[in-house]
């Protein structure tokens, strides 16, 4: 358990600093950086379909089955984070109105929804280290694939919202930093109820695909040119292979 413990936390640790990567947007030519989040998007697709399908889901149906109540847990994993990514997005598409309404409101609103979306992120990796360390590593490394072009996306809106560069790398970075409040939530739930990794994997198992198969697939779908494609499928295999390099070590 204490094992457990310190993987978590110096996970979530850097899984926070990783909401500092914004600030390479001020650095690097805009064209580079969609070519960097063209190639990133499809390696995290991957990553988090085969930390799902290679570590989580395996691991779960050998501890209790493949029952019903499993089941259950996945699809609550997926409802949960269709309605967080539901409420980023929609403050994200609505930026121009709530620009001109109120933008303190709404540069308030990116915050609290990526804090939200961050304890999460806190709760699924300390989770994964309770089952063990390997698979705890997997999913630290599918998470931190997500969140890079995440953490870009809101420290690009953060600035368009009004926010110097400093204030919006500090509110990015405390946002993140919930993902330690949910590893410690995790941990202490862990304690204290029996069989929490049994109801907490297969929930992650369900945000992962979700994630995966409705917020990145489909921004892949829009390339069509023959070479970005492949590049793309190549990049999701290449991530699934990673994962599936992770299992067999």
């Amino acid at each position: 358990m204490l094992d457990a413990w310190i993987y978590a936390i110096i996970s979530v640790v850097v899984i926070s600093l990783v909401s500092l990567v914004g600030v390479v947007t001020l650095l690097i030519k805009e064209r580079y950086i969609n070519r960097m989040l063209f190639i990133l998007i499809s390696f995290s697709a991957g990553a988090l379909f085969g930390d799902a399908f290679i570590h989580l889901l395996p691991e779960i149906a050998e501890k209790a089955g493949f029952t019903l109540m499993v089941s259950s847990y996945i699809l609550l994993g997926i409802v949960t984070f269709f309605v967080i990514e539901k409420i980023i997005h929609w403050h994200h598409c609505n930026r121009e109105k709530a620009e001109a309404e109120h933008r303190r409101a709404f540069t308030a609103n990116i915050i609290i929804a990526d804090a939200v979306h961050n304890l999460v992120d806190g709760l699924v990796v300390a989770g994964s280290y309770l089952i063990s360390i390997p698979i705890g590593i997997a999913t630290t490394i599918a998470v931190i694939l997500h969140e890079v072009p995440q953490e870009l996306g809101d420290f690009a809106v953060l600035l368009h919202g009004g926010f110097s560069a400093k204030k919006a790398l500090a509110f990015n970075f405390l946002s993140a930093v919930t993902a330690v409040a949910g590893a410690v939530i995790a941990l202490l739930l862990a304690s204290g109820i029996e069989n929490f990794t049994l109801f907490l994997v297969p929930f992650t198992a369900g945000g992962f695909v979700y994630i995966a198969g409705s917020d990145l697939v489909p921004e892949l779908k829009k390339e069509t040119a023959l070479k970005k494609s492949f590049l793309q499928i190549a990049s999701l295999a290449f991530g699934i292979l990673v994962m599936l390099a992770l299992a067999l070590v």
